[in-house]
């Protein structure tokens, strides 16, 4: 786990937020999990000013903390900045930034969701990276900070450090993305399951869902996909996968992108890297039996696309969440 609690950064002086994307990372952090991992993470809502604060549609808030705490946080979350540095064109207030300065040079996690980008940007922590925000305020937010490498077709971006996502759902993506890096894939699963969410997203996932194609499971791609989740270990082609769908190649490509985000061959990686990080977390397989069950090939396969995707080898993955 991240060292440190987790800061979310509720307003008061600054401005009212949004409840939604507040309540993502305080559902996530905030509702222990003794059974799936004791201790789970400690979150302070650090307030910008007096103790109570508003949120749209009108809840009040009671931070626990101030701004002089989030230096010692592990991880600082911003999911909004006040309405007029959108619509005014106005600074981010400068003790937020300042705030943010501190607890990155002490070593915490910095993260934003939505705008909260903004606040990330105005602190120069965006300068030279990836970054990503709701796709309706991306190209204000490259305008105003030409530094930062925005691309609005991301869910949400690891930069290690520092990590940017869109709004809305995406912000709970992000959050469970963290949750499997601190706690592994299984606890970030289960988690998932009892939030009736997908278990894993990854970021590259397109913000944009394309509404016109059918999703149910009658017309949708659900049968055909819980299908190939139980053959991973078989060789698998688009042509297999559309042909068991009923459909063309190239309407099984249009119908997977449009629905998911992605496309057939990414998501069939996905799901194999997400197959071999609980094989290593649950068994003691050897890695190449593993690169067979998920259905990568050779275990120089699952270590190239492993530490592409998860950011570590499978040796290390093992050695840091294996039950």
């Amino acid at each position: 786990m991240s060292a440190g609690p987790v800061a979310l950064i509720v307003p008061s002086d600054f401005g009212v937020a949004d409840l939604y994307e507040l309540g993502i990372p305080a559902a996530v952090f905030g509702t222990p999990q003794p059974d799936l991992a004791d201790p789970w993470y400690e979150l302070w809502l650090c307030g910008t000013g007096p103790r109570t604060s508003t949120t749209t549609p009108g809840f009040t808030l009671h931070s626990t903390h101030t701004m002089d705490d989030i230096v010692n946080a592990g991880t600082v979350i911003v999911s909004w900045v006040p309405d007029e540095v959108i619509e005014d064109n106005a600074p981010v207030p400068p003790d937020l930034v300042a705030a943010l300065r501190k607890a990155h040079a002490n070593g915490a996690r910095i993260v934003s969701s939505c705008v909260g980008a903004y606040a990330l940007a105005e602190a120069g922590l965006l300068d030279g990276r990836r970054a990503t925000a709701h796709w309706m305020h991306t190209a204000l937010l490259a305008e105003r900070y030409p530094k930062v490498k925005i691309d609005d077709s991301m869910l949400y971006v690891d930069e290690g450090d520092v990590l940017t996502s869109a709004g809305m759902s995406a912000a709970l993506d992000l959050c469970l993305h963290l949750v499997r890096k601190d706690l592994g894939a299984h606890v970030a699963n289960q988690l998932a399951r009892r939030m009736v969410v997908p278990g894993h997203r990854p970021g590259h996932l397109g913000q944009y869902v394309d509404l016109s194609i059918p999703t149910t499971d009658e017309q949708g791609l659900t049968p055909v996909l819980d299908w190939a989740r139980a053959r991973l270990d078989e060789p698998l082609t688009i042509e297999i996968l559309a042909r068991k769908a009923a459909m063309s190649p190239r309407t099984f490509y249009r119908r997977l992108q449009a629905t998911t985000g992605t496309t057939p061959l990414r998501w069939l990686l996905n799901e194999r890297i997400t197959r071999a990080q609980a094989l290593l977390e649950s068994t003691t397989l050897p890695v190449e039996k593993i690169a067979a069950l998920s259905g990568i090939g050779t275990a120089n396969n699952l270590r190239h696309h492993f530490l592409r995707q998860v950011g570590t080898t499978p040796s290390d993955y093992r050695r840091t969440f294996s039950t």
